[in-house]
């Protein structure tokens, strides 16, 4: 079943054709050409089914991860770099260890684990200790819940504590009870290669300070940029191909606004099987496919012939040829996408065209 939209896009595809013919009154449609003067002329001849290369227009990019892949390694206390562990571009896996910080900061906190753990067992068997008096009548009650109110006291100190360290990430990796380490190691999060290492060895960093960058280049993106006239051309979902290399991918989505000092416009693209072919950051030339509608067609730039803004493709008949008015939608290099009243299997001239220009305009009775 055609839906309503590909019923609009068929009926303005015959209305621009209309539109087309109309302007071309004055003209004849068909002109008479034997196979010899063809074959004399050098005009070679294509069928419309057998074009198979593609119009692809050429826009720069610049390759880029999504910000998901990306990992900002921060140290989460202020100290010194006493170990850089890894080297620019070095694959690395998760959990390994990547620099090594010197932090007082971080013997502050172990320190006071050790003395909130001390404080919270000693009102804990106090508590318990004042419990058994009481039920033994020795004590009285109020004893019990001054007990118990310390217990509470101390244990939310121990529980701050626990948090604060938590929340730096090392309340897992906190060394042999009773001992007190100087220092702490960094490790990745997830595997990926280090594209960037932002701190030199002895330097001091504050707390949240990035360090180093880690990249998973599994999946690869693309900003490409294009003036600000032909962004509205393109819409998500459109096909696209690294030029010169086998990376296709689609449209992910169309810029909302332009970039002040170029005046361009950035579509972003996600890319398929891009990974050691692509690095991020990398320069390249991305060729985008314009969707097609009815009734166009890709075509070699020399096959259109112009009478003023009138174009037309010579198609080949039985006598002849026929001057077939086209529109044209999009240009690439040496390609074009047309519109016009065009039928698979017909033939149209791709050289030769000067002289089919001219005993089309030399023949005043054209049928």
């Amino acid at each position: 079943m055609k839906t309503p939209a590909f019923v609009g896009r068929l009926a303005l595809a015959i209305l621009i054709f209309q539109a087309l013919s109309a302007h071309a009154a004055d003209r004849p449609k068909s002109f008479s050409i034997t196979d010899q003067q063809i074959k004399a002329l050098g005009i070679q001849l294509v069928r419309l089914d057998q074009q198979s290369e593609a119009l692809a227009v050429q826009y720069p990019a610049q390759i880029t991860v999504p910000p998901d892949r990306e990992q900002i390694i921060s140290s989460p206390l202020a100290g010194m770099v006493s170990q850089i562990l890894v080297r620019h571009n070095e694959t690395v896996k998760q959990g390994a260890p990547l620099l090594r910080v010197v932090s007082p900061d971080f013997s502050q906190l172990q320190m006071q684990l050790m003395t909130a753990n001390a404080k919270y067992s000693l009102a804990a068997q106090n508590a318990q200790r004042e419990k058994a008096l009481f039920d033994e009548g020795i004590i009285a009650q109020r004893r019990v819940q001054e007990s118990q109110a310390a217990l509470q006291e101390s244990e939310a100190a121990l529980f701050q504590v626990k948090a604060a360290l938590r929340m730096a990430g090392f309340m897992d990796r906190l060394g042999t009870a009773g001992t007190v380490e100087d220092g702490f190691i960094l490790r990745a999060a997830k595997g990926g290669i280090v594209t960037d290492i932002e701190v030199k060895l002895g330097q001091r960093v504050d707390a949240s300070t990035p360090l180093m960058r880690l990249t998973q280049a599994d999946v690869l993106t693309a900003d490409i940029h294009v003036s600000a006239s032909d962004a509205a051309t393109w819409r998500a979902g459109t096909p696209v191909k690294v030029k010169g290399i086998n990376v296709k991918g689609k449209l992910l989505s169309v810029g909302t606004s332009v970039a002040a000092g170029s005046q361009s416009v950035t579509l972003r693209a996600s890319l398929e099987g891009g990974q050691g072919a692509l690095l991020p950051g990398q320069f390249v030339t991305m060729e985008l496919m314009p969707e097609k509608t009815p009734g166009s067609w890709d075509v070699p730039l020399s096959a259109i012939a112009y009478d003023g803004d009138y174009a037309v493709v010579f198609v080949r008949t039985a006598k002849g040829f026929d001057a077939r008015p086209v529109k044209v939608q999009a240009s690439a290099a040496q390609r074009l996408r047309i519109l016009g009243a065009l039928q698979p299997n017909e033939k149209i001239a791709t050289s030769g065209i000067v002289a089919l220009k001219g005993a089309w305009l030399d023949d005043k009775g054209g049928k």
